[in-house]
């Protein structure tokens, strides 16, 4: 005779989530991951209890509200640690990044020089202010050697000529002295940040989507006999990066995005220097819509705070 141990009860099918639930799940996507750990489940339960019955998509003002709040929860959520050491990488990431740009359209004719600078971002992006270090020396001894014509390290057909996103010679409308405050912008960033014997954060991926679209040369918007060309492509991406950087001041009620901002826009600003006499009206408004947003995000900070009292 056989015995038969007690039955087990029938597992429960998996709940489907509804539609309305799955495109909350979408929104609450804007929150970063620590705070969906935290308060995702909570919220969401909220949600749909607070939904009409039958609805199957969220009000537009209930999404606009989760998108809103989602950027303001990851901007607030990057605002830790120093503020102004978290500045400075900023700032350093900026600068390396713009450096990549200037080289990227030569990549066909420097196959050594490209890479090492792209090397030098992912460095900086990662965190290993170290291992950046010597990159960029090298890179910016190669770099202010071809503005100025010399042959320090190896032999370089001069002038440089692109092999794609522009059509002008590498550092045809700069100067030595131009290229090497932004290396040199890097390397004492770098310097200063290892000198602190502490973590440096690692900076999104986006960092590198943003670099060809500042090395394209185009569009043209230009005369062609404009001494200092302007791209529309650089123009937007860096108009849109200060516009960011001021509203990250605003929400998160911190001055490190604004730092970053004031640095990369003092490097810019020798190149508008160095060709003040032949400057025009659209140089001098792209240069001080740059310096509004800068001081925008200086001064975003002291506004909320006292917005925050009143």
């Amino acid at each position: 005779m056989t015995t038969t141990g007690p039955s087990r009860p029938a597992a429960s099918p998996a709940r489907t989530p509804s539609a309305l639930e799955r495109r909350y799940r979408r929104l609450l996507l804007a929150y970063p991951r620590p705070y969906r750990a935290a308060h995702g489940d909570e919220l969401l339960d909220v949600l749909l209890e607070s939904a009409d019955p039958g609805r199957t998509v969220p009000a537009l003002k209930e999404a606009w509200g989760l998108l809103v709040g989602g950027v303001r929860s990851r901007v607030i959520h990057q605002a830790r640690g120093s503020a102004w050491a978290d500045g400075l990488h900023l700032a350093v990431t900026a600068v390396a990044a713009a450096n990549l740009a200037a080289l990227l359209p030569y990549a066909g004719t420097l196959p050594l020089w490209t890479p090492l600078s792209a090397l030098a971002l992912l460095a900086i992006l990662r965190g290993r202010v170290l291992a950046a270090f010597p990159l960029t020396l090298l890179t910016g001894v190669k770099a202010v050697a071809i503005a100025g014509g010399w042959q320090p390290l190896d032999l370089t057909l001069l002038p440089v000529h692109p092999t794609f996103l522009s059509d002008l010679p590498l550092y045809g409308d700069s100067s030595p002295p131009a290229v090497a405050a932004g290396y040199a912008v890097v390397l004492t960033g770098l310097l200063v940040l290892a000198s602190r014997r502490q973590p440096v954060p690692t900076r999104s991926w986006w960092w590198c989507a943003v670099v060809p679209a500042a090395a394209w040369a185009g569009p043209d918007w230009m005369a062609e006999s404009t001494a200092l060309p302007l791209s529309l492509s650089r123009m937007a991406v860096e108009t849109a990066a200060f516009g960011l950087a001021a509203a990250a001041c605003y929400l998160a009620r911190d001055h490190r995005w604004a730092l970053a901002s004031g640095v990369y826009l003092l490097v810019a600003s020798g190149r508008f220097i160095e060709f003040a006499d032949h400057l025009t009206r659209q140089h001098l408004a792209y240069w001080g819509v740059l310096l509004v947003l800068t001081l925008g995000a200086a001064f975003a900070p002291f506004r909320q705070r006292r917005h925050c009292l009143d």
